[in-house]
């Protein structure tokens, strides 16, 4: 048992913070998970890029001119494929 300080709410703390979830990142050295506590709403700690991660869009400090933004990568992978489609379309009219 833990020494307790008089406090007998010091011993059902100590017992919720063992049974917390913990970190399900792996070492990239060793390959043993991470025993840190996740956070709540994580399967990760605060370690590991929990709640982290830079703001999005012009929030962001990097941001320049938006062509690398998520929803223009979208754009283009939507414009590459009609691209596609309209090559193989054209391509089986040709044969005809």
């Amino acid at each position: 048992m833990a020494k307790t300080d008089g406090n007998p709410m010091h011993l059902l703390r100590v017992a919720e913070m063992h049974a917390a979830p913990r970190c399900r990142a792996l070492s990239k050295r060793s390959g043993h998970p991470c025993r840190a506590p996740a956070v709540n709403g994580w399967k990760v700690c605060r370690m590991h890029g929990a709640g982290g991660g830079a703001p999005t869009g012009k929030e962001n400090g990097a941001y320049k001119h938006g062509t690398r933004t998520a929803e223009f990568q979208s754009l283009r992978r939507a414009i590459r494929e009609l691209r596609a489609q309209s090559a193989k379309t054209l391509k089986s009219i040709r044969k005809l």
